[in-house]
């Protein structure tokens, strides 16, 4: 069985730092993108950051320039560094692996249990 748990999230203050991280365990084969998603109360879950196979970088318009996003396949882990936070900042961060479990035909999404950040002074 595949898992994947979150760490890093916590209360920060306006223009502080912040890194998440995401580690994946269980019977993995492969591991293809990794993204960060995140969902704020009352609003739709969006996604945040990702990272491909081949190295390909996406970042939403909202983070991008503050966020950096990396990820160690030795050791199945997303990380997400994000700088100069704000209050809309705020949001459960989830971390989601697009990857194929060993013995099992087909790849698909697994996601994390989300982790809480709070951009608050």
């Amino acid at each position: 069985q595949v898992r994947l748990v979150e760490s890093g999230g916590g209360l920060v203050q306006p223009g502080g730092s912040l890194k998440l991280s995401c580690a994946a365990s269980g019977r993995i084969s492969v591991i293809y993108d990794m993204r960060w998603y995140r969902q704020a109360p009352g609003k739709q879950r969006e996604l945040v950051a990702a990272i491909g196979s081949d190295g390909t970088i996406i970042y939403a318009d909202s983070v991008k320039d503050r966020s950096t996003i990396a990820r160690n396949n030795a050791e199945n882990t997303l990380y997400l560094q994000m700088n100069s936070l704000k209050p809309e900042d705020t949001a459960v961060y989830y971390c989601c692996f697009h990857l194929r479990a060993v013995d099992v035909m087909f790849r698909r999404d697994y996601w994390g249990q989300g982790t809480q950040v709070t951009v608050s002074s």
